[in-house]
């Protein structure tokens, strides 16, 4: 049975000023704490990170990484979401991805999630 895990990915503040609708998704940003992407995988988190910034395709050519990810992203931030892995369920772990970037954009973090 697959597992899945949260994972939180930190952007490089760049994509604040240089994507718009990052920009638009986080007016409580005010340059302070970090921006961040938060996903979900049934991966590892770091081979998750990798496809992502390897610009990553499935099998039949689609794409499966975050353009904002394979751009922006830095490191993982395990200490942000490992409280809360591994999970059984995978409409558990899509709820709590987004729960966690909810609760990290209330912090004042940016967050970008799907």
């Amino acid at each position: 049975m697959a597992t899945y895990s949260i994972y939180v990915i930190e952007l490089n503040k760049k994509v604040f000023t240089e994507n718009r609708k990052f920009r638009e998704a986080n007016p409580q940003f005010n340059g302070v704490l970090e921006c961040l992407y938060v996903g979900m995988t049934s991966k590892t988190p770091l081979e998750r990170f990798k496809q992502h910034k390897t610009g990553a395709k499935s099998k039949k050519g689609i794409k499966i990484s975050a353009s904002i990810v394979e751009k922006y992203g830095l490191y993982l931030r395990p200490s942000l979401s490992s409280h809360i892995n591994p999970m059984k369920s995978r409409a558990k772990a899509l709820a709590l991805e987004e729960q966690l970037a909810l609760e990290l954009r209330r912090a004042k973090y940016a967050v970008w999630y799907n």
